[in-house]
Protein backbone atom coordinates (compact mmCIF):
# COMPACT_ATOMS: atom_id res chain seq x y z
CA UNK A 1 0.00 0.00 0.00
CA UNK A 2 1.22 3.69 -1.02
CA UNK A 3 2.72 5.54 2.37
CA UNK A 4 0.14 8.55 3.20
CA UNK A 5 1.62 12.05 3.22
CA UNK A 6 0.84 13.88 6.48
CA UNK A 7 2.31 17.41 7.14
CA UNK A 8 3.90 17.35 10.64
CA UNK A 9 6.26 19.27 12.82
CA UNK A 10 9.65 17.31 12.48
CA UNK A 11 8.72 15.03 10.07
CA UNK A 12 7.78 15.44 6.37
CA UNK A 13 5.59 11.98 5.85
CA UNK A 14 4.15 9.03 7.30
CA UNK A 15 2.83 5.68 6.34
CA UNK A 16 -0.53 4.08 6.38
CA UNK A 17 1.51 1.20 8.54
CA UNK A 18 0.92 2.41 12.46
CA UNK A 19 4.70 1.90 13.79
CA UNK A 20 6.32 4.25 10.68
CA UNK A 21 5.08 7.28 13.26
CA UNK A 22 6.85 7.29 17.18
CA UNK A 23 4.42 7.91 19.75
CA UNK A 24 5.54 11.47 20.10
CA UNK A 25 7.52 13.54 18.07
CA UNK A 26 11.10 13.61 18.56
CA UNK A 27 12.44 15.96 20.96
CA UNK A 28 9.17 15.86 23.10
CA UNK A 29 8.85 14.70 26.89
CA UNK A 30 6.13 14.33 28.78
CA UNK A 31 3.36 16.86 28.20
CA UNK A 32 3.69 18.15 31.98
CA UNK A 33 1.13 21.02 31.11
CA UNK A 34 -1.24 18.35 30.95
CA UNK A 35 -0.63 16.64 34.63
CA UNK A 36 -1.03 19.98 35.80
CA UNK A 37 -4.48 20.56 34.06
CA UNK A 38 -5.45 17.16 35.53
CA UNK A 39 -4.88 17.90 38.76
CA UNK A 40 -7.12 21.25 38.35
CA UNK A 41 -9.71 19.35 37.15
CA UNK A 42 -9.82 16.16 39.98
CA UNK A 43 -9.51 19.45 42.82
CA UNK A 44 -12.58 21.15 40.92
CA UNK A 45 -14.56 17.70 41.39
CA UNK A 46 -13.37 17.43 45.20
CA UNK A 47 -14.03 21.11 45.73
CA UNK A 48 -17.46 20.43 44.17
CA UNK A 49 -18.04 17.19 46.30
CA UNK A 50 -16.98 18.52 49.21
CA UNK A 51 -18.52 22.42 49.18
CA UNK A 52 -21.10 22.84 46.31
CA UNK A 53 -23.23 20.03 45.90
CA UNK A 54 -26.76 19.97 47.11
CA UNK A 55 -27.09 16.20 46.79
CA UNK A 56 -25.47 13.97 48.38
CA UNK A 57 -23.91 15.24 51.74
CA UNK A 58 -27.02 17.48 51.82
CA UNK A 59 -28.45 20.75 51.27
CA UNK A 60 -27.27 22.24 54.34
CA UNK A 61 -23.46 21.46 52.62
CA UNK A 62 -23.73 24.14 50.66
CA UNK A 63 -25.45 26.96 51.97
CA UNK A 64 -22.98 26.57 55.04
CA UNK A 65 -20.01 27.79 52.98
CA UNK A 66 -22.09 30.09 50.18
CA UNK A 67 -19.78 32.49 49.09
CA UNK A 68 -17.31 29.73 48.20
CA UNK A 69 -19.93 27.60 47.09
CA UNK A 70 -21.07 29.91 44.41
CA UNK A 71 -17.51 29.10 42.50
CA UNK A 72 -17.28 25.64 43.33
CA UNK A 73 -20.85 24.65 41.96
CA UNK A 74 -19.50 24.95 38.76
CA UNK A 75 -16.36 22.13 39.65
CA UNK A 76 -18.09 19.37 38.05
CA UNK A 77 -16.99 20.98 34.73
CA UNK A 78 -14.06 19.22 35.43
CA UNK A 79 -15.33 15.92 34.31
CA UNK A 80 -15.28 17.78 30.92
CA UNK A 81 -11.82 18.63 30.61
CA UNK A 82 -11.08 15.31 31.94
CA UNK A 83 -12.48 13.68 29.07
CA UNK A 84 -11.05 16.36 26.44
CA UNK A 85 -7.50 15.12 28.22
CA UNK A 86 -8.47 11.74 27.80
CA UNK A 87 -8.99 11.97 24.40
CA UNK A 88 -6.17 13.69 23.88
CA UNK A 89 -3.93 11.17 26.07
CA UNK A 90 -5.33 8.02 24.84
CA UNK A 91 -4.77 8.41 20.99
CA UNK A 92 -1.50 10.06 22.07
CA UNK A 93 -0.13 7.16 23.89
CA UNK A 94 -2.62 4.42 21.27
CA UNK A 95 -0.13 5.64 18.25
CA UNK A 96 1.80 2.94 17.13
CA UNK A 97 0.42 0.19 19.55
CA UNK A 98 -1.55 -3.22 18.58
CA UNK A 99 -4.57 -3.84 20.62
CA UNK A 100 -3.34 -5.96 22.58
CA UNK A 101 -0.55 -3.46 24.06
CA UNK A 102 -2.67 -1.03 24.45
CA UNK A 103 -5.55 -3.37 26.74
CA UNK A 104 -2.58 -4.20 28.88
CA UNK A 105 -1.80 -1.05 29.29
CA UNK A 106 -5.42 -0.03 30.11
CA UNK A 107 -5.95 -2.39 32.76
CA UNK A 108 -2.04 -2.06 34.42
CA UNK A 109 -2.70 1.52 34.33
CA UNK A 110 -6.18 1.92 35.78
CA UNK A 111 -7.27 -1.27 37.85
CA UNK A 112 -5.15 -1.68 40.52
CA UNK A 113 -6.20 2.20 42.41
CA UNK A 114 -9.92 1.45 41.64
CA UNK A 115 -9.80 -2.02 43.03
CA UNK A 116 -7.90 -0.34 46.12
CA UNK A 117 -10.34 2.37 45.98
CA UNK A 118 -13.40 -0.18 45.99
CA UNK A 119 -12.51 -2.16 49.22
CA UNK A 120 -11.43 1.13 50.90
CA UNK A 121 -15.95 1.96 50.45
CA UNK A 122 -16.45 -1.51 51.61
CA UNK A 123 -14.17 -1.58 54.70
CA UNK A 124 -15.27 2.12 55.59
CA UNK A 125 -18.72 0.93 55.09
CA UNK A 126 -18.45 -2.21 57.43
CA UNK A 127 -16.67 -0.53 59.94
CA UNK A 128 -18.10 3.40 60.39
CA UNK A 129 -21.73 2.33 58.80
CA UNK A 130 -21.03 5.24 56.56
CA UNK A 131 -21.93 4.60 52.26
CA UNK A 132 -23.48 5.90 49.96
CA UNK A 133 -25.35 3.16 48.69
CA UNK A 134 -28.54 2.55 51.31
CA UNK A 135 -28.93 -0.91 52.71
CA UNK A 136 -31.04 -3.26 51.54
CA UNK A 137 -34.62 -4.74 52.51
CA UNK A 138 -31.51 -7.48 54.25
CA UNK A 139 -29.35 -4.32 55.28
CA UNK A 140 -26.57 -5.71 52.64
CA UNK A 141 -26.41 -2.23 51.20
CA UNK A 142 -22.68 -2.63 49.63
CA UNK A 143 -22.38 -5.83 49.93
CA UNK A 144 -24.82 -6.79 46.65
CA UNK A 145 -22.55 -4.28 44.82
CA UNK A 146 -19.33 -4.78 45.59
CA UNK A 147 -18.60 -7.55 43.02
CA UNK A 148 -19.88 -5.88 40.07
CA UNK A 149 -17.74 -3.04 41.55
CA UNK A 150 -14.50 -5.00 41.46
CA UNK A 151 -15.30 -5.50 37.44
CA UNK A 152 -15.56 -2.03 37.19
CA UNK A 153 -18.75 -3.20 34.85
CA UNK A 154 -21.45 -2.26 37.67
CA UNK A 155 -23.53 0.38 35.74
CA UNK A 156 -23.75 -2.35 32.51
CA UNK A 157 -25.02 -5.17 34.56
CA UNK A 158 -27.51 -2.66 36.64
CA UNK A 159 -25.84 -2.47 40.22
CA UNK A 160 -25.04 0.42 42.26
CA UNK A 161 -21.72 1.90 42.41
CA UNK A 162 -19.92 2.07 45.74
CA UNK A 163 -18.75 5.99 44.58
CA UNK A 164 -20.65 8.10 42.56
CA UNK A 165 -17.73 9.27 40.74
CA UNK A 166 -17.17 5.58 39.10
CA UNK A 167 -19.82 6.81 36.26
CA UNK A 168 -17.14 8.63 34.57
CA UNK A 169 -14.88 5.14 34.46
CA UNK A 170 -17.97 3.52 32.86
CA UNK A 171 -18.12 6.46 29.97
CA UNK A 172 -13.91 5.74 29.43
CA UNK A 173 -13.82 2.09 29.74
CA UNK A 174 -16.53 2.88 26.23
CA UNK A 175 -13.88 5.19 24.88
CA UNK A 176 -11.46 2.35 25.52
CA UNK A 177 -13.40 -0.08 23.56
CA UNK A 178 -14.11 2.45 20.29
CA UNK A 179 -10.58 3.45 19.62
CA UNK A 180 -9.50 -0.47 20.65
CA UNK A 181 -11.04 -1.15 16.87
CA UNK A 182 -9.65 1.94 15.38
CA UNK A 183 -5.90 0.38 16.42
CA UNK A 184 -7.23 -3.05 15.40
CA UNK A 185 -7.28 -1.44 12.19
CA UNK A 186 -4.09 0.58 12.43
CA UNK A 187 -3.62 4.61 13.37
CA UNK A 188 -3.28 6.23 10.70
CA UNK A 189 -4.34 10.17 10.23
CA UNK A 190 -6.42 9.74 8.04
CA UNK A 191 -8.22 7.19 9.73
CA UNK A 192 -7.82 9.01 12.81
CA UNK A 193 -10.39 11.83 10.78
CA UNK A 194 -12.70 9.30 9.20
CA UNK A 195 -13.12 7.63 13.03
CA UNK A 196 -13.84 10.88 14.58
CA UNK A 197 -16.58 12.71 11.82
CA UNK A 198 -18.01 8.95 11.61
CA UNK A 199 -18.25 8.57 15.66
CA UNK A 200 -19.93 11.81 15.91
CA UNK A 201 -22.50 11.50 12.86
CA UNK A 202 -23.37 7.97 13.72
CA UNK A 203 -23.94 9.22 17.77
CA UNK A 204 -25.91 11.92 16.47
CA UNK A 205 -28.11 9.82 14.40
CA UNK A 206 -28.26 7.06 17.67
CA UNK A 207 -29.50 10.37 19.58
CA UNK A 208 -32.20 10.82 16.70
CA UNK A 209 -33.60 7.55 16.12
CA UNK A 210 -33.59 7.36 19.83
CA UNK A 211 -31.71 3.72 19.10
CA UNK A 212 -30.62 2.66 22.22
CA UNK A 213 -27.94 -0.07 21.24
CA UNK A 214 -26.15 2.79 19.19
CA UNK A 215 -26.63 5.08 22.41
CA UNK A 216 -25.25 2.66 24.73
CA UNK A 217 -22.50 1.98 22.61
CA UNK A 218 -21.63 5.31 21.39
CA UNK A 219 -22.55 7.38 24.02
CA UNK A 220 -23.36 10.45 21.70
CA UNK A 221 -24.01 13.04 24.58
CA UNK A 222 -20.02 12.38 26.03
CA UNK A 223 -18.68 11.82 22.72
CA UNK A 224 -18.24 15.66 21.86
CA UNK A 225 -15.04 15.71 24.19
CA UNK A 226 -13.15 12.70 23.08
CA UNK A 227 -13.49 13.46 19.61
CA UNK A 228 -12.10 16.95 20.24
CA UNK A 229 -9.66 15.30 21.83
CA UNK A 230 -8.34 13.82 19.29
CA UNK A 231 -8.49 16.13 16.99
CA UNK A 232 -6.68 18.50 19.94
CA UNK A 233 -4.18 15.58 19.65
CA UNK A 234 -3.82 15.65 16.03
CA UNK A 235 -3.47 19.48 15.86
CA UNK A 236 -0.42 19.30 18.57
CA UNK A 237 1.44 16.61 16.88
CA UNK A 238 0.83 17.56 12.94
CA UNK A 239 -0.33 21.11 13.22
CA UNK A 240 -4.08 22.73 12.85
CA UNK A 241 -5.91 22.91 9.78
CA UNK A 242 -9.52 23.43 8.70
CA UNK A 243 -10.96 20.12 9.20
CA UNK A 244 -9.46 19.40 12.50
CA UNK A 245 -10.64 22.99 12.74
CA UNK A 246 -14.27 22.58 12.02
CA UNK A 247 -14.60 19.03 13.86
CA UNK A 248 -13.56 20.56 16.96
CA UNK A 249 -16.33 23.52 16.63
CA UNK A 250 -19.09 20.83 15.82
CA UNK A 251 -17.90 19.17 19.33
CA UNK A 252 -18.01 21.83 21.04
CA UNK A 253 -21.52 23.22 19.52
CA UNK A 254 -22.70 19.40 20.54
CA UNK A 255 -21.14 19.40 23.83
CA UNK A 256 -22.58 22.67 24.80
CA UNK A 257 -26.21 22.03 23.82
CA UNK A 258 -26.13 18.51 25.59
CA UNK A 259 -24.22 19.68 28.82
CA UNK A 260 -27.14 22.69 29.12
CA UNK A 261 -29.92 20.73 27.99
CA UNK A 262 -29.17 17.20 29.14
CA UNK A 263 -26.68 16.16 31.54
CA UNK A 264 -26.66 19.80 33.48
CA UNK A 265 -30.08 19.30 35.17
CA UNK A 266 -29.79 15.95 36.33
CA UNK A 267 -26.38 16.83 38.17
CA UNK A 268 -29.02 18.70 40.62
CA UNK A 269 -26.95 21.52 41.16
CA UNK A 270 -28.37 24.77 43.11
CA UNK A 271 -29.70 27.47 40.53
CA UNK A 272 -27.14 28.85 38.92
CA UNK A 273 -26.57 31.82 35.77
CA UNK A 274 -27.95 30.45 32.26
CA UNK A 275 -24.56 31.16 30.96
CA UNK A 276 -22.20 29.47 33.57
CA UNK A 277 -21.97 26.30 32.21
CA UNK A 278 -21.63 26.95 28.48
CA UNK A 279 -19.05 29.34 29.36
CA UNK A 280 -17.34 26.40 31.50
CA UNK A 281 -17.36 24.04 28.56
CA UNK A 282 -16.43 27.06 26.58
CA UNK A 283 -12.61 27.59 28.67
CA UNK A 284 -12.27 23.88 28.51
CA UNK A 285 -12.31 23.69 24.81
CA UNK A 286 -10.37 26.82 24.35
CA UNK A 287 -7.65 25.21 27.55
CA UNK A 288 -6.92 22.44 25.59
CA UNK A 289 -6.57 24.69 21.97
CA UNK A 290 -3.69 26.39 23.85
CA UNK A 291 -1.97 22.78 24.67
CA UNK A 292 -2.98 21.71 21.16
CA UNK A 293 -0.83 24.92 19.38
CA UNK A 294 1.96 25.15 22.37
CA UNK A 295 0.95 27.84 24.57
CA UNK A 296 0.36 26.22 27.49
CA UNK A 297 4.19 25.00 28.11
CA UNK A 298 5.02 27.38 30.53
CA UNK A 299 2.55 25.43 32.66
CA UNK A 300 5.36 22.39 32.21
CA UNK A 301 6.62 22.51 35.75
CA UNK A 302 8.66 19.74 37.33
CA UNK A 303 5.54 19.57 40.38
CA UNK A 304 3.07 19.00 37.73
CA UNK A 305 4.46 15.50 37.18
CA UNK A 306 3.85 14.69 40.82
CA UNK A 307 -0.17 16.39 40.66
CA UNK A 308 -0.64 14.33 37.79
CA UNK A 309 0.34 10.97 39.64
CA UNK A 310 -2.10 12.43 42.14
CA UNK A 311 -5.02 13.04 40.14
CA UNK A 312 -6.37 9.30 39.11
CA UNK A 313 -5.84 8.41 43.47
CA UNK A 314 -8.01 11.52 44.26
CA UNK A 315 -10.44 10.93 42.10
CA UNK A 316 -11.45 8.03 43.46
CA UNK A 317 -11.09 8.32 47.14
CA UNK A 318 -11.63 11.63 48.05
CA UNK A 319 -15.50 11.09 48.24
CA UNK A 320 -15.33 8.14 50.22
CA UNK A 321 -12.47 10.10 52.76
CA UNK A 322 -14.52 12.85 52.62
CA UNK A 323 -18.37 11.52 52.97
CA UNK A 324 -16.86 9.59 56.33
CA UNK A 325 -14.92 12.57 58.41
CA UNK A 326 -18.08 14.87 56.92
CA UNK A 327 -20.49 12.48 58.68
CA UNK A 328 -18.34 12.27 62.39
CA UNK A 329 -16.96 15.89 61.95
CA UNK A 330 -19.97 17.99 61.57
CA UNK A 331 -20.99 18.71 64.67
CA UNK A 332 -18.05 19.61 66.36
CA UNK A 333 -15.77 21.45 63.86
CA UNK A 334 -16.59 24.77 62.15
CA UNK A 335 -17.70 24.64 58.02
CA UNK A 336 -14.08 26.04 57.07
CA UNK A 337 -12.23 23.52 59.82
CA UNK A 338 -14.54 20.39 58.41
CA UNK A 339 -13.27 21.15 54.93
CA UNK A 340 -9.69 22.17 55.42
CA UNK A 341 -9.70 18.35 57.33
CA UNK A 342 -11.27 16.84 53.95
CA UNK A 343 -8.59 18.57 51.76
CA UNK A 344 -5.76 17.81 54.61
CA UNK A 345 -6.91 13.76 54.75
CA UNK A 346 -7.39 13.61 51.12
CA UNK A 347 -4.47 14.76 49.55
CA UNK A 348 -1.83 12.69 51.42
CA UNK A 349 -4.14 9.33 51.21
CA UNK A 350 -4.25 10.20 47.42
CA UNK A 351 -0.11 10.17 47.34
CA UNK A 352 -0.04 7.26 49.66
CA UNK A 353 -2.48 5.09 47.72
CA UNK A 354 -0.22 6.38 44.53
CA UNK A 355 3.06 5.26 45.62
CA UNK A 356 2.01 2.11 47.81
CA UNK A 357 -0.90 1.03 45.55
CA UNK A 358 -0.20 2.16 42.03
CA UNK A 359 3.61 1.75 41.67
CA UNK A 360 4.13 -1.45 43.34
CA UNK A 361 1.25 -2.90 41.59
CA UNK A 362 2.18 -1.50 38.13
CA UNK A 363 5.80 -3.24 38.63
CA UNK A 364 4.37 -6.93 39.43
CA UNK A 365 1.49 -6.62 36.54
CA UNK A 366 3.29 -4.89 33.46
CA UNK A 367 6.02 -7.76 32.68
CA UNK A 368 3.61 -10.64 33.77
CA UNK A 369 1.12 -9.00 31.79
CA UNK A 370 3.55 -8.65 28.50
CA UNK A 371 4.73 -12.47 29.16
CA UNK A 372 1.28 -13.27 29.30
CA UNK A 373 0.89 -11.68 25.67
CA UNK A 374 3.71 -12.95 24.42
CA UNK A 375 2.59 -16.72 25.65
CA UNK A 376 -0.45 -16.12 23.59
CA UNK A 377 1.43 -14.63 20.85
CA UNK A 378 3.77 -18.17 20.72
CA UNK A 379 1.03 -20.68 21.14
CA UNK A 380 -1.49 -18.99 18.18
CA UNK A 381 1.68 -19.22 15.82
CA UNK A 382 2.48 -22.51 17.01
CA UNK A 383 -1.08 -23.25 16.32
CA UNK A 384 -0.81 -22.27 12.80
CA UNK A 385 2.49 -23.83 12.12
CA UNK A 386 1.34 -27.06 13.52
CA UNK A 387 -1.78 -26.87 10.70
CA UNK A 388 0.57 -25.53 7.80
CA UNK A 389 2.05 -29.00 6.68
CA UNK A 390 -1.76 -30.79 6.95
CA UNK A 391 -3.25 -28.33 4.39
CA UNK A 392 0.32 -28.22 2.07
CA UNK A 393 0.37 -32.52 2.07
CA UNK A 394 -3.96 -31.99 1.41
CA UNK A 395 -2.83 -30.01 -1.26
CA UNK A 396 -0.51 -32.34 -3.24
CA UNK A 397 -2.87 -35.54 -3.04
CA UNK A 398 -4.62 -36.05 -6.44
Amino acid sequence: MQPEAVPSRGATASAELPNLLPRQPRGQGRLRELDTLRFVAAAAVMMHHFVARSAGWGPENYYKLHGLSQITQYGNLGVDLFFLISGFVILMSSWGRTMDQFAASRIVRIFPAYWFAVVLALVLWATTGVSQIAPGPEGRGPLDAFLPNLTMLQEGVGAQPMEGVYWTLWVELHFYILIAFLIWRGITYRRCVTFMVAWLLAGLFAQESDFKPLIVMLFPIWAPYFVAGMAFYLMWRFGPNLVLGLITLASWAMATYYRTTVINPDLKLPPSRDLAIPIGVTLAFLIMALVATRKLSWLGWRGGTVLGALTYPLYLVHETIGRVLWEFYRDNLTDWQLLGLCIAVALPSAYIVYRLVEVPSQKVLRPRMKAALARIREQSAAALDSKAPSRSASERMP
